[in-house]
């Protein structure tokens, strides 16, 4: 079956690839702006929406690092095609769903399998030739980021005046066609397969990490660097809604203006400014101090602080995703470069589960407090991997060089 799969596969398996990414992004684009006004409609508490945040995220942090595992020993496909059908089912659940358990439920369901994006990349490293070709493809994932980030909150608002429940089908619907296109045309790529048995163990890959002192940092950093993004992507549609009075189409516009950022920092500015001029391992502690500073100036109550702030946070987060990912790679042997990723993507779950918690919490006693606590968490760890930066470059991958974006 496999070979039959692989023989006349008629698609790209990069492209398909890339539309697995598109709509895990699309999903969290039109999340952010509507999320909180479709919640609303069940008489709940603000803090239900971060709740519903921090539940995909608890559920993902379990099953990643297994999820990762098992994509090491037993191939990419399944896992992925696994991963595909469980945002299906969850998106379809959460949009036709009429109570609040049914809202966690679809959540909880998607989050069981969260492994599209680790995977994803997973793929697109297997496929490459080279480490210029690998870096090239990361910078494509970073590339449909952005654009998942333009289009997600524009198609949202949009059919949001139709229906609430209206995104949340869509993508849905757009999962399925996925997950359908996937069985029938998406190759397996993975055939150095780890031998080593499968632990169930979710903590095992993440002590595991915790021992190895010379990336120790790096996952650290990474952690921190998710905290501050989710804390306060949770209460963003809260936030401009009471501050400045902005509706949901509002929200989705300002969301889209970040993908746009995203976009042109993936295609310009990360390969003829940032990997250019500056080392990777330099961005990685030193793009934390602007990073910060935008933080810092989005909980001013003005509307220029609060864009200016927004269009430093977006440079920051998508230099840094890039810049930390390839850092992380370089360290990882190619028989469980699966369970790096599936680490990476657990830490990421576990940070939108402290950061959405700690944005309802901190939110309730202060609008602008969520902002002001990731500029100091970023600081945080700033402080922290000062002095360790120098330990953990690897030298003969410096000054990566990031290939422009290909039409496909």
């Amino acid at each position: 079956m496999q070979e039959n799969i692989e023989n006349k596969s008629k698609f790209s398996p990069k492209i398909i690839i890339l539309s697995t990414v598109f709509l895990d992004v699309l999903g969290i684009g039109l999340i952010v702006p509507i999320l909180p006004y479709y919640v609303e409609s069940f008489n709940v508490p603000d803090i239900v929406v971060t709740l519903l945040f921090a539940v995909f995220s608890l559920f993902a942090f379990f099953s990643a690092p297994i999820l990762g595992m098992i994509s090491d020993r037993k191939g990419r496909r399944p896992v992925l095609l696994v991963s595909l059908a469980s945002s299906a089912i969850g998106w379809i659940i959460f949009a036709f769903s009429k109570t609040l358990f049914g809202l966690f439920l679809g959540r909880i369901i998607d989050g069981s399998a969260a492994g599209n994006i680790s995977t994803a990349q997973n793929y697109l490293i297997d496929i490459s030739k080279d480490r210029k070709e690998q870096t090239k493809n990361l910078g494509l994932i970073g590339a449909i980021f952005g654009i998942a980030f333009i289009i997600g909150p524009l198609v949202g608002g949009v059919l949001s005046t139709f229906s609430m429940k209206l995104p949340f089908i869509v993508v849905g619907v757009l999962a399925t066609i996925n997950t359908i296109l996937a069985y029938f045309f998406l190759p397996e790529t993975h055939h150095d397969r780890n031998t080593k048995e499968i632990s169930l163990n979710p903590f095992a890959p993440i002590i595991k990490a915790w021992k190895n002192k010379n990336i120790l940092p790096l996952y650290l950093a990474w952690l921190f660097f998710g905290i501050a993004i989710s804390l306060n992507q949770s209460i963003f549609a809260l936030y401009i809604a009471k501050i400045f009075s902005w509706t949901v189409v509002a929200s989705g516009l300002l969301m889209a203006f970040v993908g746009i950022i995203i976009s042109l920092n993936q295609a310009f500015f990360i390969r003829k400014v940032w990997l250019k001029y500056f080392e990777e391992s330099f961005l990685m502690v030193y793009m934390l101090i602007p990073f910060a500073l935008g933080y810092f100036v989005m909980a001013l109550p003005y509307k220029f602080a609060f864009f200016f702030g927004l269009i430093v946070t977006a440079f920051g987060h998508s230099t840094m995703r890039v810049v930390m990912n390839s850092q992380i790679i370089s360290f990882s042997d190619k028989k469980e470069q699966g369970e790096m990723m599936g680490i990476l993507a657990s830490l990421m779950s576990l940070s939108m589960i402290i950061g959405p918690l700690l944005g309802g919490l901190v939110y309730g006693i202060g609008a602008s407090l969520p902002y002001v606590l990731s500029g100091l968490i970023l600081s945080i760890s700033f402080i922290f991997i000062f002095n360790t930066y120098k330990n953990i470059k690897p030298k003969e991958h410096e000054h990566i060089e990031v290939e422009p974006v290909e039409v496909l």
